[in-house]
């Protein structure tokens, strides 16, 4: 069994992500929000096919809106990859698996 997508809050947002050894995936969405809940099956599957090599994770912006909000989030899905604790690539937007799987490959 791979590793899915791991919940991370304002609080562990700075230890999840910013200190991670690999890359980072960090998906911010919300429950009512349809496109979030349409790619997170893609991310689920894309964590634990990258799993050891690049860390997928989500962050409820409702739940946690510091972290969002220090990055300037203005729509959902957001989609930033962190690399050595900087933002490398993002995007926002739902997208197929492929694309998603291509967009996180162009960046580590």
């Amino acid at each position: 069994m791979g590793a899915a997508t791991v919940a991370v809050t304002d609080a562990t947002f700075d230890a999840e992500v910013r200190q991670s050894p690999i890359p980072v995936v960090v998906d911010f969405w919300a429950e009512w929000c349809g496109p979030c809940r349409q790619i997170g099956p893609a991310l689920e599957e894309l964590a634990t096919e990258y799993a050891g090599k690049v860390k997928i994770v989500k962050v409820n912006v409702d739940e946690n809106p510091d972290s969002p909000a220090v990055l300037g989030v203005r729509g959902i899905p957001a989609l930033f990859l962190f690399k050595d604790g900087q933002v490398v690539s993002n995007k926002v937007g739902a997208a197929p698996k492929a694309a998603l799987a291509n967009w996180i490959q162009s960046a580590i």
